[in-house]
């Protein structure tokens, strides 16, 4: 009798712990779920719900080989944008809950909404697919994209004729391009590679693997110090100019209330990063320190001027000529030259 008293309080007990633990992991899933949309920001604290509080002897949070007991949103453990983790929830009965949330930082400013004034445009060749454009003066510096019909070319702002043309193997999807004295480095789309020309004559100096954590290569810029690339996420990475298959670091953009992903055509510029979004007819003003989208530039007019009706002749390629802005698109028929307030 007395074995089968303690066997039922066990089945009591046990019953009882697995209804407090899926409370637990329901209230905390609720919790993750209502604050997913709306977001963090820097310094907040999480304040879990008291269904996981009360039964908790520990909370940790998870970043693959790091871990945190602080419920603060630190910038040394979070980034900008979704940031994938894990609750680890040690309960006092001594059992160990994880369940595997998403948590959204956001930058606590909104983006500005900046102005521009057209002041000129040029003919483009609207055969040339833009992945990369760069300007020193009048001469312009673009990398053309697409299998058998890739390409690097240097030619005059007003002029549709290249003066020079590095034309690249069938195999090859141009992307992305920076300047670093007299040097151009080109990114590959999903071939893994990038290579680096002489800026004067095109000549082709040397190539390198792209670092394992860059999927595909999308947009290049350069910021006196560092390579720094995108790849279609959310993500900023700076590469070592003297080895471009070593990241630096990486930031991830957001804005106020939303992630940007889809990072493009890249430009640097006084400090600041401009960036085109993929299918998007804007440019994102982007704090390299931190990520923060400080302001967005609106070219929609412009877009359906010169898409022709195809969603693919998407806005992507910004430089700049002196303080004004260059803005053109894959297939455009159109460069703009913009004064930005």
């Amino acid at each position: 009798m007395r074995r089968n008293i303690l066997t039922g309080l066990a089945a009591v007990l046990l019953l009882v712990s697995c209804n407090n633990n899926e409370k637990m992991l329901d209230s905390l899933a609720d919790y993750n779920n209502a604050k997913e949309a709306k977001g963090y920001h820097f310094g907040d604290k999480l304040d879990l719900p008291k269904e996981v509080t009360d039964h908790a002897e520990s909370i940790s949070i998870s970043f693959g080989d790091k871990e945190t007991a602080n419920l603060v949103v630190d910038p040394q453990f979070f980034g900008l944008g979704d940031n994938e983790v894990v609750f680890v929830i040690k309960t006092k009965n001594g059992e160990t809950l994880n369940q595997d949330a998403t948590i959204n930082v956001f930058a606590k400013n909104p983006e500005q909404n900046l102005s521009y004034t057209i002041l000129a445009d040029y003919p483009h060749d609207p055969t040339f697919f833009v992945e990369g454009f760069l300007a020193e003066g009048n001469t312009i510096y673009e990398s053309d994209g697409l299998k058998g019909a890739s390409q690097l070319i240097k030619y005059t702002l007003g002029s549709t004729t290249p003066a020079m043309v590095k034309k690249q193997p069938a195999d090859i999807f141009s992307e992305g391009c920076a300047i670093v004295g007299d040097k151009i480095y080109q990114l590959t789309y999903q071939n893994k590679i990038g290579f680096v020309y002489h800026k004067n004559t095109l000549e082709k100096l040397s190539e390198f693997p792209l670092p394992n954590v860059i999927g595909e290569g999308w947009g290049l810029t350069y910021d006196g110090k560092n390579l720094i690339a995108t790849d279609g996420s959310k993500n900023l990475y700076f590469l070592d100019t003297d080895n471009p298959s070593k990241v630096v670091k990486t930031v991830s953009v957001a804005g106020n209330t939303e992630t940007y992903d889809k990072l493009n055509e890249l430009e640097y510029h006084h400090g600041f990063i401009y960036a085109n979004v993929w299918f998007k007819p804007v440019i994102l003003k982007i704090n390299p320190e931190t990520g923060e989208v400080v302001g967005k530039f609106d070219f929609t007019q412009i877009t359906k001027e010169n898409n022709q009706g195809n969603e693919e002749n998407v806005l992507n390629g910004i430089a700049f000529k002196g303080e004004n802005m260059l803005v053109t698109g894959k297939n455009w028929p159109k460069i703009y030259e913009v004064a930005i307030k």
